[in-house]
């Protein structure tokens, strides 16, 4: 299954809520949510509350799993194996979840600040700007661990976008378990995070059921 490259505001008007994927778009009235708080469609208002009436258990747990998938740019395939990998770990297996998608790459070069978005953290990985460890980041999928340090390449640091970045650095606020070194754009991962210290908003028991049914 190739990755979704359609109008990502299609898919928080999709699931209801703001999914937060456009980065400061998504705080101003230009979110498609503000606008047009209603499925996607020529008749999605009136479809969307016939859906409301009608939901199952199913239809529930399979549009939390697709929340979240969306949030965090997963495929479905890729899903799957996380939340085998969440059952193997010690602990409750929706918060293992939680923690391995919160150690993906791309979401921790998000999480430091150096992008608005997952999506724009991807594509920064994706064009070789992110060192981890010292070395190129090759691919946004990647799982970071306690002690790797990411940093931007310094042949990239010249460049406008990273310029104007620096320069808001220091004020942008980041999570407990990562630490900031705004001045040397890097950051070092001190450990993984607890699911009181993940800020997305859902459900994770709901998944859990969807792949237990």
């Amino acid at each position: 299954m190739a990755r979704y490259t359609g109008p990502v505001c299609k898919l928080c008007r999709r699931e209801g809520e703001k999914l937060f994927l456009k980065g400061e778009r998504c705080m101003s009235k230009k979110c498609a949510m503000e606008r047009k708080p209603r499925p996607p469609g020529a008749s999605g208002q009136s479809r969307g509350r016939r859906r409301a009436h009608r939901v199952s258990d199913y239809g529930v747990q399979l549009r939390e799993k697709q929340k979240t998938r969306r949030i965090y740019g997963v495929l479905e395939r890729q899903f799957r194996r996380y939340f085998r990998e969440a059952e193997r770990r010690q602990g409750l297996t929706g918060a293992n979840l939680l923690c391995i998608l919160e150690s993906r790459l791309d979401n921790v070069v998000y999480r430091m600040g150096f992008a608005d978005s997952r999506a724009q953290a991807r594509q920064l990985v994706g064009h070789g700007h992110i060192d981890l460890n010292g070395s190129r980041a090759k691919a946004s999928s990647t799982l970071v661990k306690p002690g790797d340090v990411l940093s931007v390449r310094e042949r990239s640091r010249n460049l406008t976008y990273f310029k104007e970045m620096a320069a808001n650095l220091e004020h942008k606020s980041v999570p407990e378990w990562i630490t900031l070194n705004a001045p040397d754009l890097s950051a070092a991962v001190d450990r993984l995070p607890l699911r009181e210290q993940i800020d997305v908003v859902v459900d994770e028991r709901l998944i859990v059921g969807y792949y237990s049914r």
